[in-house]
């Protein structure tokens, strides 16, 4: 016999699950309206073009993006009034990853085919924002999306789905505001990472090159090739199906490709490293990765990932196996210490090396015969790790400030989950 589910008092039952009394279940046809943007014909776009047309791929969670944006001239009185969008506009995406939702951030812009803008009719733009942002949205829309590879949304796939909202403005605003300043502690967050980060970028282009010394160092520095330093080997080809959490670590070189730091380290990341069940016995010594190996891709989709690469920690001795399309640099001399490597390979002149020597069109790469040319510029022992502190310093503070941002978006999640279904009240 199933239990009659008790509802709590000050609660009511509706279409969306339990509700507070003093809200309501409304269509989003209700509280906006929906406006298709113009297909604009790529024949007419012009780097020079006073506006900016934005399509699908500059919607993305919540921000709009304009890199890489195409832009038009000529545009008829008519259309460019019909079409022009104002900042805090809100735009849907309804092709592709259907539902992505964000504001509009600039001036000058125009809307594209297959991207809808929503215009608040009984109620404001923050709190229309604040529904559109629930992960429950993105998810209902990609189920009544039509279409295979290429899914799409109707006007009447958006317009027909349901929100519970309260009645009152005051609650309406209170929500929205809760919301607003957890949005804003998590901008704030992400632009002080970004600017972390160009600090990084900035101290490294200096301190790898010389250009800036660090306090009580003066020597000359050497100049050698990746010969010189380096005998090199590839890895022992296996697919990402037959990777599993059995078997022993095998470094991918799309983990590569995809890491947040220069090293992998067997002792921390023993767990999230994938594995490979297979006889040790079947895979060459060469392949197998040391500490202090210097593991780089040879084959990458763009040019930024050319000279990807990662350090290989691994004082234990564990079994490590390189992967497909990995090039592994084995130390022939002490001269590099181990901590110096993390950083010393993402240097602007070894990165335009990479890409002289890189070879290919729609993958490029580079191969064993081409990447001992390659010349490295480097300190003595004593000043290489004095500069490697410096800039792991930087990583820590990097990494302290991503967990918060990681933790602050969590707390959001959980906010809009508990405020946009009224199991929380602000009034």
């Amino acid at each position: 016999m199933t239990g009659k589910m008790i509802i709590p008092k000050g609660y009511k039952q509706s279409e969306v699950g339990v509700i507070p009394e003093e809200w309501e279940v409304k269509r989003l046809g209700e509280l906006a309206s929906l406006k298709n943007g113009y297909a604009f014909k790529s024949d007419t776009y012009t780097p020079l073009g006073n506006f900016k047309v934005i399509t699908i791929a500059n919607v993305q969670d919540g921000y709009m993006t304009t890199n890489e944006c195409n832009s038009i001239a000529c545009v008829p009185k008519d259309l460019q009034n019909h079409q022009r969008l104002q900042i805090s506009d809100i735009l849907i995406s309804m092709t592709g990853n259907v539902g992505r939702v964000c504001r509009v951030t600039e001036n000058f812009c125009l809307l594209n085919q297959r991207v809808g803008k929503l215009i608040p009719t009984t109620v404001d733009g923050s709190t229309l924002f604040m529904l559109l942002r629930q992960p429950s949205f993105i998810k209902a829309m990609t189920g009544v999306a039509k279409g295979g590879a290429q899914p799409n949304l109707s006007v009447s796939d958006i317009s027909n789905h349901l929100f519970c909202i309260p009645k009152t403005k005051s609650e309406q605003s209170a929500i929205a505001e809760a919301l607003s300043d957890a949005d804003a502690l998590i901008e704030s967050l992400e632009q002080l990472i970004a600017k972390k980060r160009r600090i990084k970028q900035g101290a490294m282009q200096e301190l790898l090159t010389g250009k800036k010394r660090l306090s009580g160092f003066s020597e000359k520095w050497d100049i050698q090739t990746f010969g010189d330093l380096f005998s090199f080997s590839g890895g022992y080809s296996a697919s990402r199906d037959q990777l599993s959490s059995n078997g022993y670590c095998y470094l991918h070189y799309g983990d590569i490709h995809g890491a947040s730091k220069p090293f992998v380290d067997t002792a921390t990341d023993y767990q999230e490293i994938p594995k490979l069940d297979i006889p040790l016995n079947r895979v060459s010594r060469d392949s197998l990765l040391d500490d202090g190996d210097v593991v780089f891709v040879d084959a990458s989709e763009d040019d930024a990932g050319t000279s990807k690469h990662i350090v290989v920690v691994n004082k234990n001795k564990v079994p490590f196996i390189s992967g497909l399309h990995t090039i592994i640099a084995k130390s022939k001399t002490n001269e590099l210490a181990h901590e110096y490597r993390r950083y010393c390979f993402q240097a602007a002149s070894i990165q335009k090396q990479f890409l002289h020597y890189a070879a290919g069109t729609k993958v490029t790469g580079i191969s064993k015969k081409n990447i001992v040319k390659i010349l490295l510029k480097f300190p003595e022992l004593n000043e290489q790790i004095a500069i490697a502190e410096v800039l792991s310093d930087i990583d820590v503070e990097i990494a302290a400030l991503e967990t918060k941002f990681a933790k602050a978006r969590q707390i959001k999640q959980g906010m809009m989950q508990e405020l946009l279904t009224g199991r929380i009240r602000l009034v």
